[in-house]
């Protein structure tokens, strides 16, 4: 990823964003001067432009102008001061991505730049071009079952449905049916339905004009229109809201979509790959999911095993991880005892792969010596209650309601229930909202404490984007 560009007179400001964002792990070039970026832009390029409005020597304004003219794609962030907001607004006429107003919060700053830099990668198609997915790996014969379907559809643009459970890397193999596809040349570009609030998921898919509803001040592309050429993955399908769920059906139907509030049909020459961690043909019966689209993109159903379905490859994955994670902190490889990868094989994984990934990163950080022994791993996988014989494919909620059930009380499920029917028996207004935003709550409580109040690694042990749990935190009120 090329670096983010701050444009600023102001060296405190530039100071301040680029520590931030070199927190964050981006990285980042500062300039003083619009000449400067002139200059700069001769030998490189930036991913993202963050510019003030007011500079000696020349105005954010112009700079934007100009880059919009070389580079129509490059997302220009606007730093304003209040005053300035007229001026903002103007920016936005000349296709400014978003304006920051001053003084601003750092944190929001920063998501605000994760976003720009999001939609820059997808615009390249940077986000599935060329990659390399080396952690679809597996000698289990269940993971051999998948690697041979990948093999017999790649050649195709059939329509395939990846079911699986969260984290088992369904994501990978959309990347992997991409990668070998003859749409490879084209952009790979990923929605995940269910982090975007229903909203703005119609505008995210499908686009929009200028003047569609209140804020849209410029024309954008949807990721249909992204992924021309290429391939469109639609992430937790299942979560989709049932009135979008009629638009995407006619898309898939006739090839065709209108922006919103656009008047003249666009093609979509897009492959669309759908996967959810969720019983499709259950939510068909509950009325929550079309039929007539759950046939339409159920062509081909390629299902992904779980982790505690394929332990022959923890070994595999475990070595793997860890060398990518020392790779990534400039230290040495780490490697685990037989003590420790037997207690590995034993836990039974409910965040699948990217729990053990995350696990993975947690001990390349956390363990003290190079060998990891069973004492060196998070007491909560070596716990009785969580480890699980080989041959018990247990689901995903028996840890909890076997610690649960050793502490003496009930399961959560039957606490919840008891909940909910004093509220509804009570005849509390809104009880489903009620209950839903404290449960969010609790969640985000507990991986906030685990991470050390950490959004990014919290957000990615939820199995979130990080754009999500800080919106989640702020309608909580949890970072108050």
């Amino acid at each position: 990823m090329k670096p983010i560009w701050i444009v600023d007179d102001d060296q405190s400001i530039r100071f301040v964003l680029e520590k931030a964002l070199e927190r964050a792990g981006l990285p980042v070039r500062s300039f003083a001067s619009t000449r400067e970026v002139q200059d700069a832009l001769a030998t490189a390029q930036p991913q993202v432009l963050v510019s003030d409005i007011r500079m000696p020597g020349g105005s954010g304004i112009a700079l934007l102008q100009e880059l919009k003219r070389s580079q129509p794609q490059l997302p220009v962030i606007i730093m304003t001061a209040y005053s300035d907001l007229d001026s903002a607004v103007s920016a936005f006429q000349s296709g400014a991505f978003e304006y920051l107003s001053k003084p601003f919060d750092v944190d929001k700053a920063v998501d605000l730049i994760r976003r720009a830099v999001d939609e820059s990668l997808r615009e390249q198609g940077e986000a599935g071009a060329g990659m390399e997915t080396p952690e679809l790996l597996g000698k289990a014969p269940a993971m051999q079952d998948v690697f041979r379907a990948i093999g017999r559809l790649s050649p195709s643009l059939v329509t395939v449905l990846i079911t699986g459970e969260s984290g088992s890397g369904k994501e990978l193999v959309a990347q992997a049916l991409h990668r070998h596809s003859p749409r490879a040349q084209g952009p790979f570009v990923a929605i995940n339905t269910a982090a975007i609030p229903r909203d703005l998921l119609e505008s995210e898919l499908f686009g929009h004009e200028r003047g569609a509803f209140t804020g849209a001040q410029t024309a954008r592309r949807g990721r249909f229109e992204q992924a021309e050429g290429g391939t469109l993955f639609l992430d937790e399908i299942g979560d989709m809201p049932y009135e979008l769920q009629t638009r995407l059906l006619r898309v898939l139907s006739d090839g065709h979509f209108y922006r919103v509030g656009g008047h003249a049909p666009i093609r979509a020459n897009v492959r669309v790959i759908a996967a959810t961690h969720q019983n499709l043909e259950q939510r068909v019966r509950d009325g929550l999911f079309r039929e007539d689209l759950f046939h339409r993109l159920n062509v081909i159903r390629l299902r992904l095993p779980p982790l505690r379905e394929r332990r022959e490859d923890i070994e595999l994955l475990v070595r793997h991880f860890l060398h990518k994670s020392a790779s990534e902190l400039g230290v040495e490889t780490k490697r685990l005892s037989a003590e420790a990868l037997a207690v590995l094989r034993a836990y039974a994984f409910p965040g699948n792969v990217r729990e053990l990934q995350n696990l993975c990163h947690w001990l390349t950080v956390m363990a003290p010596g190079l060998v990891i022994d069973g004492k060196d791993l998070p007491p909560e996988l070596s716990a009785a209650p969580d480890v699980v014989p080989v041959a018990a494919p247990a689901p995903d909620v028996v840890p909890v309601a076997a610690r649960q059930a050793a502490a003496g009380g009930a399961p959560w499920e039957e606490q919840l229930v008891g909940v909910a029917r004093e509220m509804l028996l009570g005849g509390q207004a809104d009880v489903m909202e009620h209950l839903t935003r404290r449960f969010e709550g609790v969640l985000i409580r507990a991986a906030l404490e685990l991470t050390h109040g950490r959004r990014i690694e919290a957000a990615q042990r939820l199995g979130i984007g990080r754009n999500t749990i800080t919106r989640k935190i702020q309608e909580l009120g949890l970072d108050e």
